[in-house]
């Protein structure tokens, strides 16, 4: 699989972030990195316990994470989510729903990325 294969299945924008960053080892070394970020883990914890403000930022950093990589899919759907928690707000189910749905569609594009690769 090659990067711009992974972009396509991950939902992204793979010209526009390589525009951004100018370097296609660049935007791999990121890619890479993505899975290993703690913040989707910590949205769904703070979720579960019922904690707003962390899953607002853990949302809010994900969505920055995903418009920085081009990550179109996601970046859409955890920018409603951390919409809909701003300023304390409730977590639609639907929303939520949507962000897990992206975010393994996403994962699994990058495993498959990395495996190709190794």
């Amino acid at each position: 699989m090659t990067l711009p294969e992974c972009y396509a299945a991950l939902g992204g924008d793979y010209d526009d972030v390589l525009a951004r960053l100018h370097s296609e080892r660049l935007v791999q070394k990121f890619v890479l990195k993505f899975p290993d970020d703690g913040s989707y883990r910590l949205l769904l914890s703070a979720l579960d316990a019922g904690d707003r403000d962390e899953a607002f930022r853990a949302a809010h950093t994900i969505k920055g994470m995903c418009q920085n990589l081009s990550f179109a899919a996601l970046a859409r759907s955890s920018s409603a989510l951390t919409e809909a928690l701003r300023g304390g707000g409730d977590a639609d189910p639907a929303l939520v729903a949507a962000v897990r749905a992206d975010y393994e569609r996403t994962a699994a594009a990058i495993r498959a990325f990395a495996q190709s690769i190794t």
